[in-house]
Formats: C-alpha cells, sequence, structure tokens
C-alpha cells in the first residue's frame, strides 16, 4: 500500500461475482512491474446498478475498467463509442476512458488468437469451427472474422435462446468483413458437424461442457473428427486438460485451453490503457503455470 499516492490511478473489474478473479493478481503486478502509478480493483456490481456505478467511476475520472458477467451486454448503452470487434460481438470487455469518452472494447478474441498463435495456429485463410453459442463463441468467431478467417462454422443446440444474437453475429460479419462466410449449424447434427470439422484447421469448445462435475463430458464423442493437422483448443481452464483436449492430445494434435487466452485478453486491455504491453513471460510464471 505504500505505493498508492495522490497522482495513483485507478482501474477496475465490474460484475458479479467478482471475488474469483486472477486480474488484480495480473494487472497490479505488471503496474509493478513497468513503475506505472495505476492501481487495479474489482467492484461486485450487478446489472442493475452498472448505470449509477458508471457515472460514480467516470466522475472520479477512472482510467478504464473491465466487465465480466452480467455486465457486458449491459454497458453497451452507457458508451459513447464501439470498437469494431465489440459491435460485430454485441458484448464489452473492455472500457477506455478517455477524457470522459467512454470507448468499448471486447478483447477476449483477440486473447484466444494470441494463444493460438501461440500454439502455432494462424486465423488468416483458414476455416475454423465452434461448439457453443455464448459470449465467447461470440467472441471467438467475430476475431476470426477480423482475422481473416475464410469460413466459421458455429455449432449451436437446437434449443439456445441465442439463435438470434448468432444470426446477428453472422448478418453483421459477412457485411462487414466481405469474403468471410459465417454458417450456423446444430450439434444434434452429426453428420454436418463432421463435415465441418474434416475441412476446418481449428476446432474450440466455447461451451461448459467438460468442466466441473461434469469433467468426462465432451462433445466428441466421435474420435474420427479429430483428423491430422487439426488445432484442437477448449475455453475451459479448469481442468486444464479436458476429455476432448486429452482425446485429440492421444490422437498427436495440437491442444491447448482457455488458460493463456484470459491471460492474453487481460495483456490487450493493459495495453489498450496504457499504451505500454504488458510483462506477459513475467505475468505467465507467476500466475498461469
Amino acid at each position: 500500500m505504500d505505493t498508492i499516492s495522490g497522482t495513483t490511478r485507478l482501474f477496475a473489474l465490474l460484475g458479479s461475482p467478482v471475488s474469483h478473479s486472477l486480474s488484480p493478481l495480473m494487472h497490479n503486478e505488471a503496474f509493478r512491474l513497468l513503475g506505472i502509478d495505476a492501481c487495479y480493483l474489482c467492484f461486485d456490481v450487478e446489472e442493475q446498478a452498472l448505470p449509477r456505478a458508471v457515472e460514480g467511476l467516470k466522475a472520479c475520472h477512472i482510467g478504464g475498467f473491465n466487465l465480466t458477467m452480467p455486465d457486458k451486454t449491459a454497458i453497451i448503452p452507457l458508451l459513447d463509442d464501439l470498437s469494431a470487434e465489440a459491435r460485430l460481438i454485441g458484448a464489452v470487455n473492455t472500457v477506455v476512458n478517455r477524457d470522459g469518452v467512454l470507448t468499448g472494447y471486447n478483447t477476449d478474441g483477440i486473447g484466444f488468437f494470441s494463444s493460438a498463435r501461440e500454439a502455432g495456429f494462424e486465423a488468416g485463410g483458414s476455416v475454423i469451427t465452434i461448439l457453443g453459442a455464448g459470449g465467447a463463441a461470440s467472441a471467438v468467431a467475430a476475431q476470426a472474422a477480423l482475422y481473416g478467417a475464410r469460413t466459421i462454422h458455429v455449432f449451436i443446440r437446437k434449443t439456445t435462446s441465442r439463435q438470434q444474437a448468432l444470426l446477428r453475429l453472422r448478418d453483421e460479419t459477412e457485411k462487414t468483413v466481405p469474403g468471410c462466410q459465417v454458417k450456423i449449424g446444430y450439434l444434434e447434427d452429426a453428420l454436418s458437424l463432421k463435415s465441418a470439422v474434416s475441412e476446418s484447421a481449428l476446432l474450440v469448445n466455447a461451451t461448459p461442457v467438460g468442466m466441473g462435475e461434469a469433467q468426462e463430458d465432451t462433445l466428441v464423442t466421435d474420435l474420427s473428427l479429430f483428423h491430422p493437422g487439426l488445432t484442437v483448443a477448449d475455453l475451459i481452464y479448469n481442468p486444464r486438460m479436458t476429455r476432448m483436449l486429452r482425446d485429440a492430445r492421444s490422437l498427436g494434435l495440437n491442444v491447448f485451453n482457455g488458460m493463456t487466452m484470459l491471460l492474453y485478453q487481460g495483456a490487450e486491455a493493459f495495453r489498450l490503457w496504457t499504451g505500454q504491453e504488458m510483462p506477459v513471460e513475467e505475468i505467465k510464471q507467476k500466475f498461469f503455470r
């Protein structure tokens, strides 16, 4: 606490719950390593309290803040501008305050593809398949399009309430990024799923299947989907190695989980706020091993 002064800038995480977050450890260590006079705190803010919280933080000249559930979409009407990826996704996880002008970004997709690049995968010109309908799936799909993916297959449950949001993402992506196709299919359609994965260079699980008490569950029960040259990613990071990743790795495929995505999405937010690169290797060694 002896580093807090009258000039210390504030950054924060808003959402509910937030007590489990690694973000304060990551950002405060980065500030310390780079000698930046700033601190990062968590505030438990439910959706109905978000407008009042944002007005208060804006009045206090906060440098910027992150958002987690349930505030990622509720923040949008409170902002002055949106980045290209936030506009496509329809959700914001990072806000930058520039002299009272609040701009929303979504760094989740950037974080994911930084992890993918570390694992040897590049999105440009590729075909990818994403399993899931939530915000993480949308973030990966939108960023893949912005990075030059040729075709993005998104497979969802027929019963999901997210169909309209994904249709909007498809239409906006194809309008904004000419040459990129977004195709929406159903997880229940095994033949269509197999066909999509067969032409894909990357398969991503963006659902909760495989975490918590269901660690032995997987959406890929037909191991013939894991063809040579396919990279397999799972956004789950607890456990670090889900059944889907174990199965793919047992067949010699390149795999990675969502842990470094968490690191790299934070690093992109840090860059947007400070104009400096987060010392990711030091942060990784300390908190992400």
